[in-house]
């Protein structure tokens, strides 16, 4: 199906009707990706916990965009074997870069996490939620940090995705909930009228905004 989004929070909204079945569901948070998948997720207002998962990847030094593996919240780490097997002997480009981004990840879940307690996974259901996914990379590795966290069980709900995407993300989550994974696909902000960039400040208003609709807890 080819569909295109007003905005972020109709993509949320149209979400939730496909999430209708989890609404209310116990021991389940819904986490947004930050940035963009933070209002996606907010808008889908399952009566659900609302967090996030950050998740940074880590780059060859050399390459940035060819991944040796991902961090995410939690102390979670992932590695691809297949590209850290072919650094030098005795390098230290993955511990490098690691220490780097997990600076910047601790800094954001300053940003965004204020002084709610760290991500607890454990023995829950988490329900991953992004703008959309265009190579699936930063959802792999978030579905693979969530299950290190301890998570029973692994959800993925995106507005849209293209198809590979989308199925190199079933190969590894519980369900995956798409939309519309239109055959041709060039970018994610191609399936949206307004898709102006999420700012640091609207992601932490969302999570307070959210804590406040719940009723005063924490998420």
């Amino acid at each position: 199906m080819r569909r295109v989004f007003e905005d972020r929070a109709e993509a949320g909204r149209a979400l939730a009707d496909a999430l209708a079945d989890w609404r209310g569901a116990p021991d389940t948070v819904v986490l947004g990706l930050p940035r963009g998948g933070v209002p996606v997720a907010y808008a889908s207002a399952l009566g659900l916990p609302l967090d996030v998962l950050l998740v940074r990847k880590l780059g060859l030094p050399w390459q940035p965009e060819l991944a040796m593996g991902a961090i995410a919240s939690g102390g979670a780490i992932v590695v691809n074997d297949e590209v850290v097997r072919h650094l030098p002997p005795g390098s230290d480009a993955l511990a490098s870069v690691r220490q780097h981004e997990q600076r910047e990840l601790e800094r954001r879940e300053r940003v965004f996490r204020g002084d709610r307690p760290p991500l607890d996974m454990r023995g829950r259901t988490g329900i991953l939620v992004d703008d959309g996914l265009a190579t699936g990379a930063t959802m792999e590795a978030a579905v693979r940090a969530l299950r290190k966290l301890g998570a029973a069980r692994v959800v993925v709900a995106v507005p849209v995705s293209a198809v590979e995407a989308r199925d190199r993300i079933a190969a590894v989550a519980d369900e995956v909930v798409c939309l519309s994974a239109p055959e041709w696909f060039s970018a994610v902000g191609q399936w949206y009228r307004d898709f102006g960039q999420t700012e640091d400040a609207e992601v932490s208003e969302l999570l307070e905004q959210a804590a406040v609709r719940a009723g005063g807890e924490k998420p």
